[in-house]
Parts: C-alpha cells; structure tokens; sequence
C-alpha cells in the first residue's frame, strides 16, 4: 500500500459538479462533503498546505432559482451562478468550520491569472490565506463570465491556479480512477495508465484528441491540464471522487493516474524567467552583490548601486555586474521608484523607507537565474 500523497507539501485540488451535487435533485452531496472535510483536516494536520478549486455554484443556484433547463442562456446561467455561489461558499465554511479550519473565497477570470499584476495580488492573497491557516476555495466568477472570456472548465482553472501558486501536487477528483489506453465505457480492453511520465501526442489521443480553446469536461481538458501544470513543474493526479473519503483513498494506495512533472518546480520556473519574460529594466550591482548572487543568495538593496529603466513589482529585470555585462535576471521585488529610493542602503533604512513588513530583497533567489557563462545556472 503506497500513499501517493506523501511527497506533496502544497496540494490544489479540484472538485467537480458531479461530486458536489447530487444531479438528480440538484442538492448539496453532504455526507460527500463532510467525509472530504475529514480528509483536508487529517492532511492539514499534517503540515500539507491546501487550495481547493470547487465548481457547483451553477448547479447548487439552479435550484435555489427553480431553473429546469439542463443548458440555461447565459443571463439565467450567470444568475444561477451569483445565487449558487453564495450557497456553495457557504457549505465549505460550513463542513470545514466542523474541524476549526477557516475558508477564504476566491474568485477569478482569465486576465487574473494571465495578467502579471493581477497574477501576483492573486497568489499574495492566496498565500496569505495559506499563512494564516485558512484553505481558499476558488471558483471561476460565473456570474460575469461570458463564453468568450472564461476558462472552460474548471479542470484548466485548477492548472493556472495550481501554477501560479507553485504547488507540489494538483489533484482531479473525478468519476474516473484515471487515464484508460481507450474509453472504458467504450471498450472493455482499455487499460489503466497508473504513470504518465509525459504527455504525448500518444495520450493525447487516448484522452481524445487535443481540446480546443473553448471545450469543456472529459478527459480530454484532464490532459490539458495535465499540459500546464507538468510544464510547470507540478505533479498531477486523477482520481475517482465519488465515494466517500477520497484523499484518503489516495492515501490509502486507491488506484489513480501520476502525471510527472516535466522539471522541478524550481527549474521550470527559472526556465520560465530566463526564456519567456520582456526584460523591463536592468539593476546594476557591486562586486560584492555579484559574489553573493554566484553563490545563490537574493539580492538586496544594498548592494545596488544604479537602477535603469521603468518596471513594477513581478517585471523581469536584468541584473548587471561592475564591469556592465549581465550576471543574472529576475523578477524584481519592488517597483523602479522603490528600488531607485532604497539602492545602496541596509535592510533596517529599507523598513524605516517602506514600513515595516515590507520585503528587503529587491530580488529574492527564488525569482533569479543566475548566468555562467551563456548558460544559465537554474
């Protein structure tokens, strides 16, 4: 018997409809939900960090609004959204309440997560829910979505949260115990997969074939999400959720589908920097700045002697030796005029200029690549 969670410190998983309500009366599955409670506490306890991504709020508000139609228009699908929403929150505050856990709700669209400053106001918050003890639930904002500027499905919304607040682990609980060689229903020799070690146009084809922008549930967006997050240095997991005490059948050694992280987090997110980001400005740094970066500390104001350019908070930035030749490049912490006012001063003038609880490092280590040579050391 394998816990196939025991590697993982910082856990997303998502919920869909299906496992929340019930489709034949439209009701809140509670037993479901109370036994899922259980399972985040007993992680939780466990020093594992948790954010869930929960759809239902469509399905839960169609009810509460006596809405019969399987396929509502879009004004009667947002208002069932901003009715069930309410409801939806409000049951997870419930269930989680039971073991003393604090619930915070998020939620977003697509210009949050692919937008760099609504990005890192959305991680801040999360995070900082995730210090405080509490676990965000997050949902797509329904009820002013439209189909041209929403994610789909919550199973790619469950990726880019997942990316963005670099966790170890997504999970999709679904009614399947993961990726089949064919659709099982279909065909009676299809195989389990329990390790995908890369997302080929082999097992594209198994989910289906590759998803367009715009589809939406099966397999098919299960794999693309796999996409994401590999990429990104997340491991994923499908498995089933329709019995009670899911994670903890995963913990117990309940058959599911390993989606390997393509790099380690780290790696790729470096990666991402170095090869993917519009360098903004560039942070110039004494000798011994440029020894403390060689040997991987963050950068701190202090050893900043000339600031150029014009960036904010989470723009890529050069970073550039004595002698001018670029020693490594990161995501800065501060904005230009931030920066340009705390260069060259120690850590305690920095709080005294920027309040205190304000960030020293002008760079942390975790936002930097350092260059050796034309290579760059990740």
């Amino acid at each position: 018997m394998t816990n196939a969670l025991a590697p993982y410190r910082r856990i997303t998983i998502k919920i869909g409809s299906a496992l929340l309500v019930d489709g034949a009366t439209g009701k809140l599955r509670a037993a479901w939900l109370a036994s899922l409670a259980a399972d985040l506490a007993a992680l939780k306890a466990q020093g594992v960090s948790l954010v869930i991504v929960s759809s239902g709020a469509i399905a839960l508000g169609r009810r509460l609004l006596n809405l019969d139609a399987r396929n509502l228009p879009l004004e009667q699908s947002q208002a069932a959204a901003s009715a069930g929403q309410i409801a939806l929150s409000q049951a997870w505050a419930a269930a989680l309440a039971e073991h003393q856990i604090v619930t915070g709700q998020i939620l977003l669209t697509p210009n949050i997560t692919e937008e760099r400053r609504y990005f890192l106001n959305a991680r801040t918050t999360i995070s900082t829910l995730l210090g405080l003890g509490a676990i965000p639930i997050i949902n797509e904002n329904d009820s002013v979505a439209t189909a041209e500027i929403r994610y789909g499905d919550n199973d790619r919304l469950s990726a880019r949260v997942a990316t963005m607040i670099e966790a170890d682990c997504l999970i999709l609980l679904s009614d399947v115990d993961g990726l089949y060689t064919a659709p099982p229903s279909k065909d009676p020799n299809a195989e389990h997969l329990p390790f995908v070690a890369a997302i080929t146009p082999e097992i594209d084809a198994m989910a289906g074939g590759a998803a367009s922008h715009l589809s939406r549930g099966g397999m098919t967006t299960k794999v693309e999400a796999g996409k994401i997050t590999t990429q990104a240095g997340t491991a994923m997991i499908i498995a089933k959720g329709t019995a009670d005490h899911p994670l903890r059948a995963l913990t117990e050694g309940a058959r599911h589908t390993l989606f390997a992280p393509a790099e380690s987090r780290a790696q790729a997110r470096k990666r991402w920097i170095m090869g993917h980001l519009e360098l903004l400005g560039a942070i110039h740094v004494d000798a011994g700045a440029a020894r403390a970066l060689l040997d991987g500390k963050s950068l701190l104001p202090i050893g900043v002697t000339r600031v150029t350019g014009e960036f904010g908070r989470g723009d890529a930035v050069a970073i550039l030796g004595p002698d001018g030749r670029e020693i490594a490049r990161g995501l800065a912490g501060m904005g230009r005029e931030e920066a340009d006012l705390v260069k060259g001063k120690n850590s305690r003038v920095v709080a005294d200029l920027l309040g205190i609880g304000t960030r020293s490092e002008l760079i942390h280590r975790d936002n930097m690549v350092v260059l050796m040579g034309l290579e760059a050391k990740v």
